[in-house]
């Protein structure tokens, strides 16, 4: 039997290891397994806390719901980075992850603030299959020609985002134009897809489909694209609040260093014991 403990920020949920000790066997298979949410323990995304050369206190590996290994997860970030603060007593340190370092700082009680790092805005580094300006481009998506796909954004903050500025979040086509876009020739390892909406200068609406989970309460990496889309275009300030369907975060894009700081809670579920090889045999 192998320990997890089961964490969430803002509803975006995680099933958590630590293998910094003993290995412990995700692949793709065993992730889509756990995160199963009728027959396995059930999360959006698998976490795998290994070990780390110094200055960080871990490695951070992350499978999607769907098996898939991404680079980062800033929902995650907060998560590990409050557990790695509270074993090692600080309130400040660093985690690393395919997508680069991330800083983690207490701000507050069971509130952590996550250095995501500068934003990468050239569609080489998104990545796309093409030369485009990222800032603003047309994005074809057969059977769809919504005005938001006139003026897309990309970005990446270590993982691909496609942002779409519209009118109401909250009747947005979230899941049919997000699977669409998710699969989208243009980005070749795939994207998420940020439906955001402006309330005022300070203020965005924002509802998220995640590559490889679908759609999610809450994307801290995605509310950094949309909060560093809607900047570059001069429609907020630079610090901003990002109203998600599981919470709010508070972002800044910081302009001394074009590093992007993420601030949000985080909760405990539960912990427990499972048997991974069990339930990949019951799928």
């Amino acid at each position: 039997m192998t320990t997890f403990l089961k964490m969430h920020g803002l509803g975006n949920d995680f099933v958590i290891f630590d293998a910094r000790t003993f290995s412990v066997p995700v692949d793709a298979a065993s992730a889509r397994a756990i995160a199963d949410r009728k027959r396995g323990i059930g999360c959006d995304q698998v976490i795998v806390m290994e070990p780390a050369r110094s200055p960080a206190a871990a490695f951070m590996r992350i499978f999607n719901a769907d098996g898939s290994e991404v680079e980062s997860c800033g929902n995650a970030a907060r998560c590990v980075g409050f557990l790695m603060m509270a074993e090692w007593e600080t309130d400040d340190i660093q985690i690393n992850s395919t997508g680069g370092p991330l800083r983690c700082q207490m701000a507050g009680q069971d509130t952590v603030t996550v250095d995501m790092g500068a934003p990468r805005l050239d569609w080489r580094e998104i990545p796309m299959a093409q030369a485009v300006d990222t800032q603003s481009f047309a994005l074809e998506v057969p059977g769809f020609t919504d005005e938001p796909l006139r003026t897309a954004t990309a970005v990446s903050m270590g993982n691909p985002h496609c942002v779409l500025f519209v009118d109401n979040a909250e009747t947005a086509p979230v899941a049919s134009l997000g699977a669409a876009i998710e699969h989208h020739p243009w980005f070749p390892s795939r994207t998420n897809v940020e439906f955001v909406e402006r309330r005022a200068p300070d203020v965005l609406r924002m509802r998220v489909w995640e590559r490889g989970a679908g759609i999610t309460l809450a994307c801290g990496t995605g509310a950094c694209a949309a909060a560093v889309a809607a900047i570059g275009r001069g429609l907020t300030n630079r610090k901003v609040k990002l109203i998600l369907d599981g919470g709010e975060l508070e972002i800044e894009w910081r302009e001394s260093d074009s590093h992007v700081l993420m601030t949000g809670p985080i909760r405990y579920a539960f912990t427990g014991e499972v048997n991974i090889a069990s339930l990949v045999e019951a799928q």
